[in-house]
């Protein structure tokens, strides 16, 4: 398999230094995985773009939507970075543990949405009308439903690219499902 180089700031144009430059000052860093979209000179741009729009779904809403699919995508990068994020949401590490096997336990609403997310994305975009009608009966709305995969969408992508280039993870390691408390 072809290696890739996370590319440094010197490396990229002048466009993805400007947002290298923006995200070093808002995060402190440039996670790898942001990184390496600037081998295309408009994609990191256009997945922040992605990434920040406006939703009607809560950030802890985002949360379990991209735990739960890069859970369902074995992706190593996605699921350290959003474990640190569903922590600093306010998961709890039991309560992200669960996440990643597509349940929350603790909150009914948080269930049928973790439940849906799971379904959909294992059944390529075709999920059982049970979900859905659960989602829904949950509280959720059609607003809601389209914001929930435009989420997925966009943790799709994150997924792929690290499962294409393997960059190295620059967030603490998500631990194995296998190691969640009984």
């Amino acid at each position: 398999m072809a290696t890739f180089n996370v590319p440094t700031r010197d490396e990229v144009s002048e466009n993805n230094q400007v947002i290298f430059d923006n995200l070093q000052k808002g995060l402190g860093f440039v996670p790898n995985l942001y990184a390496t979209y600037t081998y295309s000179d408009t994609a990191l741009g256009d997945y922040l773009a992605l990434q920040n729009r406006k939703s009607s779904l809560k950030a802890k809403e985002r949360e379990i939507i991209n735990l739960v699919v890069s859970q369902v995508n074995e992706c190593a990068y996605c699921l350290a970075a959003h474990t640190a994020l569903g922590k600093m949401n306010g998961f709890s590490d039991e309560q992200i543990l669960e996440l990643r096997t597509g349940e929350a336990s603790f909150d009914t609403k948080f269930d049928a949405l973790a439940k849906f997310v799971k379904d959909i994305t294992i059944n390529r975009s075709k999920p059982s009308s049970a979900v859905v009608d659960n989602l829904l009966a949950a509280g959720y709305n059609k607003e809601n439903l389209v914001d929930i995969i435009v989420v997925i969408g966009d943790k799709i992508i994150s997924n792929f690219i690290h499962g294409a280039t393997q960059i190295p993870v620059d967030f603490p390691a998500a631990p194995a499902l296998e190691e969640a408390p009984v």
